[in-house]
């Protein structure tokens, strides 16, 4: 029964994650179509190119591992190099400091909406990962007391 249990939450967490994912996504295209997704000023382009650049930083530091629209956990060692050295989910983190660099230079009702509904459902996408991660790998749960979910030396 409690194997049974387990399943049914995983199942559930994993739809979960699928459902925010789009939500996200949703967000993203949003953001596009309404041409507030890219930064205007100085300062929120310079954001958004290292904001970049984390997420292709993390991405070769994951290395060939695929990436799953499920949360999901992938074959191989946990990662805590490079930029996961300092965050737990370098990859979010880009993705949250590039809408909100954009965001911040159209500051319009509707796009700082999208802006929290994506950060939103990547903090609820990261919870249910890790959720994963600590089933998966015995030293998930010292590697997380260590380093930051999503914004360095804050949270």
């Amino acid at each position: 029964m409690e194997s049974t249990n387990k399943t049914s939450q995983d199942r559930a967490s994993k739809i979960g994650s699928i459902v925010v994912f789009g939500l996200a996504v949703l967000g993203l295209v949003f953001l596009v179509y309404k041409r507030d997704l890219f930064s205007t000023n100085p300062i929120g382009v310079i954001i958004q190119v290292l904001a970049a650049g984390l997420m292709v930083w993390a991405r070769i530091t994951f290395g060939t591992r695929s990436f799953h629209a499920i949360a999901n956990t992938t074959e191989g060692k946990l990662v805590t190099n490079g930029p996961y050295q300092l965050l737990r989910h370098p990859i979010y983190a880009a993705i949250v400091y590039f809408v909100w660099a954009g965001v911040l230079s159209h500051l319009f009702i509707d796009a700082i909406a999208a802006a929290v509904l994506i950060s939103v459902c990547l903090i609820i996408r990261m919870l249910i990962e890790e959720k994963f991660l600590l089933m998966a790998y015995d030293e998930y749960s010292t590697y997380s007391k260590r380093t930051y979910r999503l914004i360095p030396f804050l949270f």
